[in-house]
């Protein structure tokens, strides 16, 4: 536990590093590799699901088997062992990462510049942002700090809790192969299909604790605890994800505010369900206070889990 603390406490301060050799990035070369190698080998709807499930074993078996294996070398050295235990935990979580990169967003409103905005909030969604007003970019940057409260911080956190660096590696493969190939679309309808289920299975039970873990942030920060509560329980499954919902309906719930509704994505128009009521106008300040709860969720987590182990110890 002290090691996944000091890994935490590690990216608060340092941030996600920008190494070619960063092993998230390790995991995207490996998926683009064994794709190429799959589709040459596969025909048909048959062979390209077949592929799929292929596919994911492999680079989740790699990611996983490695930090293993790197961790088994250095358990002869006491000191070398937690090192590289820290190192790796400090890789698989991005609170920081995704502090400054929401706050980008910000400070160009801030200041006015919802050209910049638009292109800073480019670099972690999915949706186009081009003709995006100031009010979808706050709605955007405050559903994607909501949704990877779950997915870039309590889950990994939650999968290095319960099985060590190697299954928080294997978490951060599988999310990975999610954003590369979970798409329908032509191209991966049928061989990113089960990268898509395994990640929505990865991410069932993280993504409701997420959503109780803001709740209950929402106690110590602006909100409605209780609203939170309500609209996560009612808005929940208003998402095409079967778990991106619970974090997001938490948060507009705490915030008062709505989210949902039209979103475009490689020209396409696509209506999504309203997660919360609209208490009030959504303001720019709502991406630092979903910051800040992303924040205190994280805190709290660690504490519980914290609790838990030196309590088991006794």
């Amino acid at each position: 536990m002290l090691d996944i603390i000091a890994g935490y406490i590690l990216d608060l301060i340092l941030g996600d590093p920008q190494w070619s050799f960063h092993p998230v990035r390790c995991i995207g070369k490996s998926i683009r590799v064994t794709e190429g190698l799959i589709r040459r080998h596969i025909a048909g709807v048959r062979g390209e699901k077949a592929g799929g499930v292929a596919l994911a074993v492999i680079v989740v078996g790699i990611a996983y088997f490695s930090v293993y294996g790197v961790l088994k070398l250095a358990s002869s050295r006491w000191i070398l062992y937690h090192a590289v235990n820290i190192l790796f935990i400090y890789f698989i979580i991005a609170v920081r990462d995704l502090h400054e990169e929401a706050m980008e967003v910000f400070r160009a409103l801030e200041a006015g510049d919802v050209s910049l905005a638009r292109e800073m909030l480019s670099r972690i969604v999915g949706r186009d942002t081009c003709n995006l007003d100031e009010n979808e970019i706050i709605r955007a940057a405050v559903e994607t700090v909501a949704e990877n409260t779950s997915d870039g911080v309590i889950a990994p956190l939650f999968y290095i809790c319960l099985g060590g660096a190697p299954l928080g590696m294997a978490y951060k493969a599988v999310n990975t192969l999610d954003s590369m190939v979970g798409y329908k679309n032509d191209r991966y309808r049928y061989l990113g299909w089960a990268s898509a289920r395994l990640d929505d299975l990865a991410n069932y039970l993280p993504a409701r604790v997420t959503g109780v873990l803001v709740v209950a942030a929402s106690l110590f920060r602006p909100g409605s605890s209780l609203r939170g509560w309500r609209t996560m329980v009612r808005d929940g499954r208003n998402h095409s994800s079967p778990n991106s919902g619970y974090p997001e309906a938490a948060v507009a719930g705490c915030l008062g505010i709505r989210l949902g509704g039209t979103s475009y994505y490689f020209g396409e128009k696509v209506e999504k369900p309203t997660i919360g009521d609209a208490v009030r106008d959504m303001e720019i300040q709502d991406i630092r206070r979903a910051i800040q709860l992303m924040y205190t969720a994280s805190i709290l987590f660690m504490g519980i889990m914290a609790g838990v182990f030196f309590i088991s110890m006794r």
